[in-house]
């Protein structure tokens, strides 16, 4: 009989481990810093990253399923840091983009991630960094587009 790999020595069940460690720290960095929600900043990083979008193309540049996406988006509307404007492409689409306040705060959160992203890999040299990187990157290659996209 052959014997499993304990749980925690799976690799999926550790990046899982980090990703939740790590959403709860940066939720509390996001409300302490700038004031908004980890998954406001994460759209409002996004949008300041890749405008013009549209919500479907923020939910997966966000990673966020639409439905939170969308509340995100009002959220970061009503707090004067995001706009809306008709879609040129489509009709009864929206583009957003950052308004000038928003681009302030897209700036600090664009700090508190690499503060965060520091803090989270500061135990990796630069070397061993770069080549997480690239196992990541070939990670989600083989998972397929359709995967890591929604």
């Amino acid at each position: 009989m052959s014997h499993s790999p304990s749980l925690e020595r799976f690799l999926t069940y550790r990046l899982h481990l980090v990703s939740r460690t790590s959403d709860r720290e940066s939720s509390a960095a996001y409300v302490d810093e700038c004031g908004i929600s980890l998954s406001d900043g994460r759209c409002l990083a996004a949008i300041g990253s890749f405008a013009p979008l549209s919500v479907r193309d923020l939910a997966r540049r966000a990673n966020q399923d639409k439905a939170q996406t969308s509340r995100s988006v009002k959220s970061l509307v009503a707090l004067g840091l995001v706009g809306k404007a008709a879609s040129d492409v489509d009709g009864r689409g929206v583009v957003l983009t950052l308004t000038p306040a928003g681009k302030r705060t897209y700036r600090k959160v664009m700090k508190m991630i690499a503060a965060r992203n520091d803090a989270i890999f500061g135990a990796l040299n630069a070397a061993e960094r770069r080549t997480l990187g690239t196992l990541l990157d070939r990670v989600t290659a083989a998972l397929g587009e359709n995967a890591v996209r929604r």
